[in-house]
């Protein structure tokens, strides 16, 4: 690697001032540092290879809603682990306007927010609340990013005491 920022310089530095080529040279150094020291975003593995978002808007768009008693008739999409949290509707955990949603609504129980499911979308976590369908209609904060839930609780204590989980989620249609 030294040699490489050697040679770039020497490339960089021909008639050149030796204190821009020194700028340079270190910012691609550094671009090349972080490259390999950065964390690297995690992927879910999904069994169908098809995007989630594509999966999404089929389930939104592609059939006919309807509102089906038998729980067992809802089909699996995919399966996502994702860290939950809670939050409720405290004014330290919101913004402004603590009991509307990022999509509109008012909040309700099973609401859930999450930046990586488009408003609308139907999910169950079965391994912390068995066959509860969460629908999600708030979103969080970027630097939570796309893998991390947020369930709405009714109380702060509630919220505050679910603490963090890591656990699968399945993104399931109607």
């Amino acid at each position: 690697m030294i040699n490489i920022i050697k040679t770039t310089k020497e490339i960089i530095l021909r008639g050149k001032n030796p204190l821009i080529g020194s700028i340079i040279t270190g910012f691609i150094a550094g671009v090349i540092l972080f490259e390999v020291l950065a964390p690297q975003i995690i992927n879910a593995e999904f069994k169908n290879p098809t995007p989630v978002a594509v999966s999404i808007k089929l389930v939104k768009n592609g059939k006919l809603t309807v509102c089906k008693l038998n729980k067992e008739a809802y089909e699996t999409i995919k399966k996502v682990k994702m860290i939950i949290t809670a939050y409720s509707s405290a004014p330290d955990q919101t913004d402004d306007t603590p009991f509307t949603t990022a999509s509109g609504k008012h909040v309700v129980d099973g609401i859930i927010a999450n930046n990586l499911l488009p408003f609308g979308t139907k999910i169950r976590i079965p391994q912390l609340f068995g066959d509860k369908i969460f629908i999600v209609e708030d979103r969080m904060h970027t630097r939570k990013g796309k893998y991390h839930a947020d369930i709405w609780m009714s109380e702060y204590s509630q919220a505050k005491n679910f603490g963090a989980k890591l656990t699968d989620i399945e993104v399931i249609e109607s």
